[in-house]
């Protein structure tokens, strides 16, 4: 794809993203997901009993909403240390797409950065 249809590609895709991001964000506020059916329950865990990985996100990102931290860390510590670095690699990405000579994308995505983020 050459760079002038890339750029138009993402003028159109990145507000409706927005707007797709700010509702979401608007129901994780609103409604909580231990009282709602609202959200789906996790598969994994209603066919073994076991909790998987992602388990308690939805519980997380609603607790993070209401600036609870200590209750987002007990749900899923997991999703609570990665939402910063999720966060800075997108804005890397943005950031250098939009200023294609920058070498901050190599930096953030090197492999010493991708093995500290899974110390951590």
């Amino acid at each position: 794809m050459s760079h002038p249809t890339r750029r138009r590609l993402l003028i159109f895709s990145l507000p409706l993203l927005l707007i797709a991001l700010v509702a979401l964000t608007i129901v994780y506020y609103r409604v909580s997901p231990t009282t709602s059916v609202f959200f789906p329950k996790c598969a994994f865990l209603m066919l073994t009993g076991l909790k998987c990985p992602g388990c308690g996100s939805q519980r997380a990102v609603h607790a993070l909403l209401h600036a609870d931290l200590a209750s987002a860390f007990a749900h899923n510590a997991l999703l609570v240390l990665s939402l910063p670095y999720l966060a800075l690699l997108i804005g890397a990405r943005l950031y250098v797409y939009l200023h294609p000579t920058s070498s901050l994308r190599s930096t953030i995505e090197s492999p010493l950065a991708i093995r500290t983020y899974f110390v951590i």
